[in-house]
Order: structure tokens, then sequence, then C-alpha cells
């Protein structure tokens, strides 16, 4: 019997192949490529990634991390110039205002591709412990990794030093890409080489592909479209898929602050027009993800920098209510206590509003396209678990490309392309309807809700098992809380 290599990928074991069966599928790659390089109206690829932001480029270094995709032809599709030129980092800089909470699950994801390396060489700050209240004073949960026997709870990292080691890690990586600085203007499925008429002019190499015209005029061939376009995505529209989903009427305030002592926990105090979070960015930074009502939102952009300072300060700690009492549920060790933040002494960024809303798309794919990241589904940002789920979808799309390519199937087909779908979707759906559920519970002010929140909160805090599981799964391990 031949020996057999296990593909060990985000710590799980995706698939177990014989070096036969891997040696058969690139000759098969090379054989497919050099049959195919002959098209003269376009070049051909065998993926295109439309959309080069960290979900795009994590989707990419995916597939070249992978011994059975690395030799697959990627185009990336995106006008950002930070992908010609790559981003310039400068440690002195003050920390950009957009940020985000990296979970457990995605630094796994990160090490496996090879790119957290880059990520811990600028400034990130790792956290291990999270305090969670209510305005009211009625309840408040304390979460520390220990609870679930880890090191951490998550990571705070700006999305341009996510997203430069990921181009990066791409630019170092021996693998077949090609960036188009350019927008999709258009999208079509080739005729198969069964219903090609006397009139058609496609090249015979590009039957039955995805043909995409491009803003610079040129033109390019793909078995498999990816759309990580953000969720006004073209790919998704030009592939006529709909979705569903409501605007907030919040909007979120970010920005970066300055303390006196460093921040090492992540802060969130729910307040009647929405939460706040103080996340530690490193050394005595930390960023403001501030929601509230879209007027509030521009009067607190506008208002000067020390009226700011004053309304988060007051926001985290005595305004709105006042602070929970450890005593009152039992409180039994010193760092389960309700604690203070640090106070923000300085306004060090710009402040920038974005307005907030929940979209799902109805199908994540279709005859040679799929959608990962914002294409596919948005999220209220309280849980910071946007771009997570984003890099989830990454992960689980190049695994199920190559489980493809192990068996000669054709990526492009919507029937392989389902069992990302399948997977990807329970997964979302889940959080977004545990995200969606808190959004609304905390729009109304009312005396017995405001009870039963407060209860919540003081339930994940005593029981312990209660609390593993709601870590466990906000730190990526897509087990469902409470019956894990």
């Amino acid at each position: 019997m031949p020996p057999t290599v296990l593909l060990i990928f985000g710590g799980k074991c995706c698939c177990k192949y014989s070096q036969n069966d891997i040696l058969i599928s690139l000759l098969l790659q090379q054989f497919q490529q050099s049959k195919t390089n002959g098209s003269t109206n376009g070049d051909q690829y065998d993926i295109a990634i439309v959309g080069g932001g960290m979900v795009g480029m994590a989707m990419a270094c995916s597939l070249a991390s992978m011994p059975l995709t690395k030799q697959l032809s990627i185009a990336i599709i995106d006008r950002n110039p930070a992908l010609k030129s790559g981003t310039s980092i400068k440690k002195v800089d003050f920390p950009d205002p957009r940020v985000s909470t990296v979970t457990p699950a995605s630094i796994s994801f990160f090490k496996d591709i090879g790119a957290w390396d880059y990520v811990q060489q600028h400034r990130h700050a790792y956290f291990d412990k999270m305090q969670v209240w209510d305005y009211t004073g009625l309840g408040y949960t304390k979460y520390h990794a220990r609870d679930v026997s880890k090191e951490l709870l998550g990571c705070v990292v700006e999305n341009k030093v996510l997203h430069s080691s990921l181009f990066s890690c791409l630019q170092k990586n021996d693998c077949r890409k090609t960036i188009h600085p350019a927008n999709l203007t258009s999208m079509s499925l080739q005729p198969s080489s069964s219903s090609v008429g006397m009139a058609d002019s496609s090249s015979p190499s590009s039957k039955g592909l995805a043909k995409l015209e491009l803003s610079d005029g040129s033109r390019l061939y793909a078995k498999l479209v990816v759309g990580a376009d953000g969720s006004k995505s073209e790919v998704r529209n030009l592939a006529g898929i709909k979705e569903s989903g409501q605007k907030y009427s919040q909007n979120a305030i970010i920005c970066t602050v300055e303390h006196i002592v460093e921040n090492r926990c992540a802060w969130q105090r729910f307040l009647p027009t929405g939460p706040i979070a103080l996340l530690p960015i490193g050394e005595k930074y930390s960023n403001i993800v501030w929601t509230m009502d879209p007027k509030e939102s521009l009067e607190r952009k506008l208002i000067s920098e020390d009226d700011f300072v004053k309304a988060v300060n007051g926001a985290l700690d005595y305004g709105y209510g006042p602070h929970p009492k450890s005593s009152l549920f039992g409180e039994f060790s010193a760092s389960g206590c309700f604690e203070v933040p640090p106070k923000v002494v300085k306004l060090v960024s710009e402040r920038m509003v974005f307005p907030l809303s929940i979209m799902h798309a109805d199908a994540y794919v279709a005859k040679r396209v799929a959608l990962i990241g914002d294409a596919a589904h948005t999220v209220h940002p309280l849980a910071g678990q946007g771009v997570n789920l984003g890099f989830g979808d990454a992960f689980a799309l190049s695994k199920v490309i190559a489980d493809g390519v192990a068996v000669g199937s054709d990526i492009g087909e919507v029937t392989l392309l389902k069992k990302f779908e399948v997977e990807r979707r329970v997964a979302n759906s889940t959080m977004m309807t545990i995200l969606d559920g808190f959004q609304k519970a905390y729009t109304v002010d009312f005396g017995p809700l405001n009870i039963l929140r407060a209860a919540a909160f003081n339930a994940a805090n005593l029981i312990p098992p209660l609390k593993r599981n709601i870590i466990s799964y906000a730190s990526g391990e897509m087990r469902f809380p409470l019956f894990a």
C-alpha cells in the first residue's frame, strides 16, 4: 500500500490522500492547463477572486498553502493600490481606527497559511479576559481564557496589518497568481461544447467557463469565480443571487483613543441606544466601537475632542446608570469582581461613522460562482465576528476545492460547491441569529426586559458550563451554545 498524506488545516484533519493520488491530481492539473493556455480571446485561470480585501486575500493564501491547490492559477481582481505596491506601515503612526478582533480559530487559520508571523511583526494586542455589563447596573459577566483552558480569547489587529500580512505571505508563496488592477464590469457563462452553434466565436478552450470583462478593457475566463467583493458585491449581482436583510436604525462610531496605562482587557457595555466597546490595540492605545442612533452619531462626530473623550468615559463608567455590584450575586474571587475600564485621556484618530445592517444572500453558490465574506453575509459588529466568519468561509471553500481537485472534479460545478454552502450557511446563520437577537433585545428599554437581560448576564457569569460554551462558540469553535 502506498504511503498516505494527511492534510492538516486549521487544527483539523481535512482529508487523507495517498501520494499517488496527489501526483495524479497535479499531473492532471498540468495537462488541463497546457490544453487551455492556447486561448486567444483572454487569459484563462482556474480561479478568479473578485475582491482583494482581507477575506479575498485569505482565500488566495489558503489555496496557495495547500498541496492540492497550490498549482492552480489564480487571478485577483481589485483596484486597491495596496495590491500593487503594498501598504506602508510605520510603527510611529497612531493605530488606525479600522481594526478586527481575531478569534483563536482565525489565528490558527493564519498560522496554517503562513501569515501570522507577519502580523506579529507589527502592532497587535492579545487579550485573555473580557467584561460585559448592562447600563442598568443589574448584571455583568467576566470571561477569562482560563475558563476554557486557553491562553487567550482573541487578538485585536488593525485591518491594514492583517491585509498587509496576507499580501506579504502571498507574494512570498510559490503560487501561480496574477493581480488585475481593475473592476469587474460584466460576467457571463460561456456555452458548453454540446450547445455551441456555428455562430459562436469563443475559443475552444473557454467553453463552459465564466467570462469576466474588466474596467480596463481586458477579458479573462475562469472555472470558478469567488465573490469576495463586499456587501455590495458585483459578483452576487451579476450572478443573479438575491439577498435579504435590513438596515438597522443605528450607526457605529469608530476611533482610536489613548490611556495613561496599557489596556489588557476587552470591555463592552450595553447602553440604551446600543453597545460601546473598548478594545486593546497595543501599547497604551484602545479602539472604540460605539453604536448609537444615526442622529446622535453625527452629533458625536462633530463635537470637540475633549467633549467626545468625556462622553466616552461617561459611557464606560457611571453614565446611563450605576455599576453592577459584585457582592449582590455572590462573587467569590477578586478576578471575578466588576472592574472599571481604564480612563481615556486623548483621542488620537479621526472619528469614522458607518451605518449598520444585516444581510444574507439567498444562496452562496451558483454555476461557477461562490460567495464568501460580506458578499454572502453581513452582521452587527457587537461581537466582532464579521471578518472571522469570512475567514471561516475562505477556509471551508478552499478545503472543498482541494477535495474536488483530488478526485478530478470540475471545481466550478454546483454539486461540489454546494458542500461549501451547506457547511457555512448553518454556521453563519446561527451566529447572525444570535447577534441580531442581541441587537433587538437592546433596542427596548422596558423594566421586565431589563431584568431578564440582567438575569442572562448573571447566569453566564455564575454557571461555569454555560460560560465555557459561550467562550468556545465566540472563539470560533462552531458548537451550539448549551448543546455542545
